[in-house]
């Protein structure tokens, strides 16, 4: 996945598996931090996170794949005047559904107008789903994984 964001032009890439991302987060930020930490993972991720997030900055919290579900130290964050945001992308769709069809307009017309390009990994037909879904569920995909009616 490293050299598949490397290759599509990343400024840095870390590599979670043989690097520090703290280390090379305040490397790479003089020593303030990252403005923004987008975390998917949560448990151990999200508390090292709080160690390399700037002054101001905004920890947005997406989902727990790690399984571990963390509890922030607020005294940190108040500390390091810091914010940290929940996402819940699909409550948009109850709660704000115009917010939800106006962002997938926006994004169809980036990608008609070829400013963003989504990376497809992997098509599959519909009859190979279980295959898909393996895949998905096997965390080494690099892009996205497509199922097509065929």
């Amino acid at each position: 996945k490293a050299e598949v964001a490397r290759a599509l032009g990343a400024d840095v890439v870390i590599d979670r598996h043989t690097q520090d991302f703290v280390e090379v987060v305040k490397a790479e930020t003089g020593g303030r931090g990252a403005d923004v930490i987008y975390d998917p993972v949560g448990g151990e991720t999200y508390k090292r996170s709080t160690k390399c997030i700037a002054f101001e900055g905004r920890i947005v919290v997406v989902g727990f794949a790690s399984g571990r579900v963390p509890e922030p130290r607020l005294n940190h964050a108040l500390v390091k005047n810091y914010s940290i945001l929940g996402l819940h992308w699909s409550l948009y769709q109850q709660h704000d559904p115009a917010a939800v069809q106006e962002a997938h307009a926006d994004l169809v017309r980036l990608a008609d107008a070829g400013a963003v390009r989504p990376l497809v990994a992997e098509t599959f037909g519909f009859d190979e789903v279980p295959a898909a879904l393996a895949r998905l569920a096997g965390g080494s995909s690099t892009g996205r994984i497509v199922v097509t009616g065929t």
